[in-house]
């Protein structure tokens, strides 16, 4: 059992958590630190995100409301691998309006919404060329969701996404 210190115990969260932020995908808590900004005393969650070489600080108080989340459980991933393999529904709406509501389902940070992304606009051989809005959107789901996919799996991001193509291939 690992000492979980003060602040983590806070929070829930601790130094070297991998976790969930829902508009940028994984990320790793480097630090916990205490700043005054505009004359208020904030705790914040000093999260890097290795991939968009960013950094991003997150007050603990709004940690919650924010989405911030932990990984997938392994339970959770294989529900979203389902969801990967399953049909594609694409509705005969507008490609504005679908776009619009594919970026939501990947800003939402749920991993189940992000893989009915990819397996929608997933193209095998046989179909129509995709515009290049839909190959961009596609590309952000599989890399978001291969970035989760590789933390839990403790694999490299390549390896998850080579393994999310083969499913969806095999689909």
């Amino acid at each position: 059992m690992r000492k979980v210190s003060k602040e983590a115990a806070e929070v829930g969260f601790e130094v070297e958590d991998h976790v969930v932020y829902p508009t940028h995908g994984v990320g790793k808590i480097t630090a916990i630190e205490a700043q005054e900004i505009a004359g208020q005393k904030l705790k914040l969650l000093v999260i890097q995100f290795e991939k968009d070489r960013m950094t991003l600080r997150v007050p603990v108080a709004k940690a919650k409301s924010s989405g911030l989340r932990r990984l997938s459980t392994r339970k959770e991933m294989q529900t979203a691998l389902v969801t990967l393999k399953g049909r594609s529904r694409i509705k005969r709406t507008m490609w504005s309006r679908r776009a619009q509501e594919y970026e939501a389902k990947i800003n939402s940070g749920d991993p189940r919404s992000i893989a009915e992304v990819v397996r929608d606009l997933h193209r095998n051989a046989g179909q129509p060329d995709q515009s290049f809005s839909e190959r961009q959107m596609y590309q952000a789901a599989l890399d978001r969701l291969a970035r989760e996919f590789a933390a839990v799996e403790r694999i490299s991001e390549e390896q998850a996404t080579q393994r999310l193509e083969a499913m969806l291939k095999a689909a």
